[in-house]
């Protein structure tokens, strides 16, 4: 099995948009690969699960190429069928102590704490190795998501320890704006993958980290 690179979450994280070809996904999810995004979250919410497999498999050689962890988005089962590199769950998806232990340690897990801090407590108490906190921002995937103070970055880089990632409505406008406030690594789905230059933009969102 090859492993992720010492559970490093920070920097540019991908996360892949609703697309059903699954040869033009692949195509931008190279190109962000090739702009520095530091790891990639296969999400396709419209598909089923033989569509996702075919993603997620045609996806994870990609991945191993360019050292960059593959994350299954709600997905344990397939993520162990692909030995993938983790999963990412929401608040609704499993109990993720349950969930870690059956990953293992040599897997990522990452969970979705939405605007509150007790969830990321609950979070780091079950073992997950990061935290997501959103929507930061006007959210076009998720028009209806809780809006998650930047605060809560900072006060998690003092009270706890563990990798933060924000996400929602993220531009390169406003990426620095979350950064600033601590968070270890950004997810960006829209402002990469919507883009006619995915390479040159995840590029630009990646040295915002070097800028900062």
């Amino acid at each position: 099995m090859t492993k992720h690179r010492s559970f490093n979450i920070s920097g540019l994280y991908a996360v892949t948009p609703d697309i059903a070809n699954t040869d033009l996904l692949i195509k931008k999810v190279e190109a962000a690969l090739q702009g520095g995004a530091c790891m990639l979250q296969y999400r396709n919410k419209q598909a089923n699960h033989k569509l996702q497999t075919e993603q997620a498999c045609a996806i994870l050689p990609l991945c191993r190429q360019y050292q960059v962890p593959l994350i299954i988005n709600d997905s344990v089962k397939l993520c162990l069928t692909l030995d993938a590199d983790g999963v990412h769950l929401g608040a609704d998806d499993g109990n993720l102590a349950e969930v870690k232990a059956r990953l293992g340690k040599d897997k990522i897990l990452g969970a979705s704490c939405y605007n509150r801090f007790d969830l990321a407590v609950l979070a780091q108490q079950a073992g997950v190795d990061y935290v997501a906190f959103g929507a930061c921002f006007a959210s076009s995937t998720k028009p209806n998501a809780p809006v998650a103070s930047l605060d809560l970055f900072t006060r998690i880089k003092s009270e706890l320890k563990i990798p933060t990632v924000a996400i929602g409505g993220i531009t390169l406008k406003n990426a620095v704006l979350a950064i600033q406030a601590g968070a270890s690594a950004i997810a960006v789905i829209n402002a990469i993958f919507n883009v006619d230059d995915v390479k040159s933009t995840c590029f630009q969102f990646s040295e915002l980290f070097y800028k900062s």
